[in-house]
């Protein structure tokens, strides 16, 4: 939902890790939950073709408070430009803040902390991220043209129903408001906010609109790659904590994960960074029901995944003759890439609603917004172990 800001920050492994593709690969399918078997080729894949060129950057826009930066709330947490700030370089950090809105919430709370975490700063401690996100991101936001893929890429028709859904080849987005939301990493109604008196609802290629200055997800250059294993994102670790909604992403062997030294005042004097950490993203378990704890293996890893809908089996748990493929694409149930575990049937994947991350339970699986989705195989591949606690 983010077009690239000219923003350049540290971390850019999203278009990266985006950048190759395979023409010739078959789009597979992701299968909801408690299917006692892993996806299986879709014997008509369809193929979506790259842009031929590359996503334009936005044109930053001058901060107002360049010279005067809000103070903080009294909680600690940054207001103003200074929090649209904090959560575009988390983002761009890999540690996901979720929607980037202005209002630092519980997740951008948890990204702050795994941030902190790496760089050996206190948990709680706002002021060393304001500090560096100040430098990194001098202009939060900026103008982003709608760009001419828009037509490809949003459909006004799409069904509500899976049977209609069914009949259609790419799951698209609604409206273009919707599709540059997604692209920015941000909601619609933040957009509204950023561009008062705009006809939202009549946007249309060429447009301008305000944007959050952020690294864009740029839909148009997913083609429905698989990743194959890695000699180092294989080894990694991944855990999936159910219980404050965050997938943490680590090294193969990290260091002691946090470490504090006290005097005798009892005052923490040193946290030694925890460099293992690799990355961290808000998350949505499955409901505790249907939650598959322990250790997984990472077995598949693919783009665009077709969505095998079963009614019954969502209902009953039982497996009827009646299912349906639900196609590609960033409003299916399985959003854009599917990360499938040994566990059958249960993987890690994005959304078609990001703004329910960490609010509305999915079946069995991980749910990651797209955006967020999208950057898992530039971390993990096949292989990895993901631990679900």
């Amino acid at each position: 939902m983010i077009r690239r800001f000219a923003v350049v920050l540290p971390v850019l492994m999203l278009v990266s890790g985006l950048r190759a593709a395979e023409p010739e690969a078959p789009v597979l399918k992701a299968i909801p939950v408690d299917i006692e078997e892993l996806p299986q080729v879709d014997p008509t894949p369809q193929r979506v073709a790259p842009s031929a060129v590359a996503p334009a950057a936005a044109k930053p826009l001058p901060s107002a408070e360049t010279t005067a930066p809000t103070p903080p709330a009294p909680d600690g947490k940054p207001t103003g430009d200074d929090a649209v700030r904090i959560q575009i370089f988390l983002d761009q950090a890999l540690f996901g803040p979720g929607v980037i809105d202005g209002k630092p919430g519980r997740f951008s709370e948890l990204a702050m902390q795994s941030w902190n975490e790496v760089h050996g700063h206190p948990a709680e401690d706002w002021q060393p991220l304001l500090t560096e996100a100040r430098k990194t991101v001098p202009n939060p936001f900026a103008v982003a043209i709608v760009p001419d893929v828009v037509k490809d890429w949003v459909d006004s028709t799409l069904p509500t129903d899976h049977e209609g859904q069914a009949k259609r080849k790419r799951m698209s987005y609604r409206s273009v408001i919707e599709f540059m939301a997604e692209r920015y990493h941000t909601s619609d109604e933040y957009l509204a906010v950023l561009n008062p008196g705009k006809k939202l609802g009549n946007l249309k290629a060429r447009d301008s609109l305000v944007v959050p200055n952020v690294v864009p997800f740029p839909i148009e250059i997913i083609t429905g790659k698989k990743f194959e294993a890695d000699t180092v994102m294989s080894s990694r670790h991944v855990v999936v904590d159910t219980k404050i909604n965050q997938v943490r992403i680590f090294e193969a062997a990290p260091p002691a994960l946090v470490v504090s030294e006290k005097e005798a005042d009892g005052v923490v004097k040193v946290r030694r960074p925890n460099r293992g950490l690799v990355a961290s993203f808000p998350i949505t378990p499955g409901q505790p029901k249907f939650i598959k704890y322990g250790i997984w293996e990472l077995k598949n890893c693919l783009e665009l995944p077709y969505w095998r809908y079963d009614k019954s089996l969502l209902e009953t748990g039982v497996r009827s003759s009646q299912s349906i493929n639900i196609p590609p694409g960033p409003n299916s149930p399985v959003g854009i890439l599917w990360a499938g575990l040994s566990k059958p049937g249960i993987g890690m994947h994005g959304t078609g609603e990001p703004e329910t991350i960490g609010r509305a339970r999915s079946h069995g699986c991980i749910r990651l917004a797209n955006w967020d989705a999208i950057r898992l195989p530039t971390l993990i591949r096949p292989g990895a172990s993901v631990e679900i606690r």
